[in-house]
């Protein structure tokens, strides 16, 4: 089976069809998984339709990538609620851009998909049983201050009361030091949410055997608080790689993330990108196996209050997704 990566994906991008308007995405860093959701999401479009032709650049935050988009340089980028939140509210990273609540009027949403369970992964021969058992330990949460760092770390510190640099160190690092750290043995825990199958763990247990861990509770009011509106409990199934040690499913975290786009993109051009993914998105599962996880149902929930674009709506309405 082929598992397709961001530049295989993306390698047809750049032919632009005669005609067609060139459409500017811009995702994160290009090894994970949700920027490899991202480029397929595009090259599905791009070969079956010809209004558009999608680019797609791999690199940077998402959350710059919104304002650049709100601010008309980007035409679609990878939102979440959150994040949306902060920009409408001018709060968190947004709180010195004077211009981004207002901005924020610019933007809408294709679609929500998941970001991935969180896999908190320790190698199949380690004594860690459990998240409580990190204390005193060297792990990896994604590089620091970003989404999927302080996710883990509020996960973390919601269920098992530890707190990063005080029971624990999480090292400073980007995706591809941290993964290479974890495969070296150099930190005892390596955390990564993707939809599985992850191009991490496929690599990772060609060689090593993994297992993922979860707290040992994880329920409480700390646990309730963590999840807010937007975030939900999981479970990671068992017998996902050929080297994975767990035998059952284990508990995790999730959340939505989304394709973004301009809301003064045309809304024949939208309506057209969206209907071209989601009618040929089953052409796809024997090279994206993960792309199974993708939801029509799940696309179209209202989170944040972020408005489908209308373009976006008038085909989810068609299908009936959309009332």
């Amino acid at each position: 089976m082929r598992y397709l990566t961001l530049a295989a994906l993306t390698a047809t991008t750049f032919a632009t069809t005669t005609g067609a308007e060139t459409l500017k995405m811009a995702t994160i860093e290009p090894s994970l998984g949700q920027a490899i959701t991202m480029a397929t999401f595009a090259n599905v479009v791009n070969s079956n339709q010809d209004t558009v032709e999608i680019e797609v650049a791999g690199g940077g935050a998402a959350t710059v990538h919104q304002l650049e988009a709100a601010r008309g340089n980007l035409d679609m980028w990878m939102t979440s609620p959150t994040i949306y939140t902060f920009q409408k509210n001018g709060t968190a990273m947004y709180a010195r851009e004077a211009d981004a609540a207002a901005l924020a009027e610019n933007l809408a949403l294709l679609m929500w998909f998941p970001y991935g369970d969180y896999h908190y992964a320790v190698r199949g021969d380690s004594d860690i049983e459990y998240l409580d058992d990190i204390e005193g330990t060297t792990v990896f949460l994604g590089p620091a201050g970003g989404g999927a760092f302080n996710a883990a770390k509020g996960w973390i510190e919601a269920t098992t009361g530890l707190v990063a640099g005080e029971d624990y160190e999480a090292i400073t690092a980007n995706w591809a030091t941290g993964f290479q750290a974890f495969q070296d043995g150099k930190i005892d825990m390596y955390v990564n949410g993707c939809i599985d199958p992850c191009q991490q763990f496929l690599q990772f247990t060609e060689t090593e055997s993994v297992r993922f861990i979860a707290p040992e509770d994880h329920t409480g009011e700390a646990v309730d608080k963590y999840l807010g509106n937007f975030r939900y409990i999981t479970e990671l199934a068992p017998n996902m790689y050929k080297n994975q040690m767990n035998d059952g499913p284990v508990v995790s975290n999730d959340t939505p993330v989304g394709i973004g786009v301009r809301a003064d993109l045309d809304e024949e051009a939208v309506y057209q990108m969206t209907k071209a993914f989601w009618d040929n998105l089953d052409s796809i599962s024997s090279d994206a196996p993960w792309a199974t996880a993708l939801n029509i149902e799940f696309a179209v929930e209202d989170r944040a209050g972020m408005p489908l674009h209308p373009g976006a709506a008038r085909y989810y309405r068609e299908v009936g997704a959309l009332k």
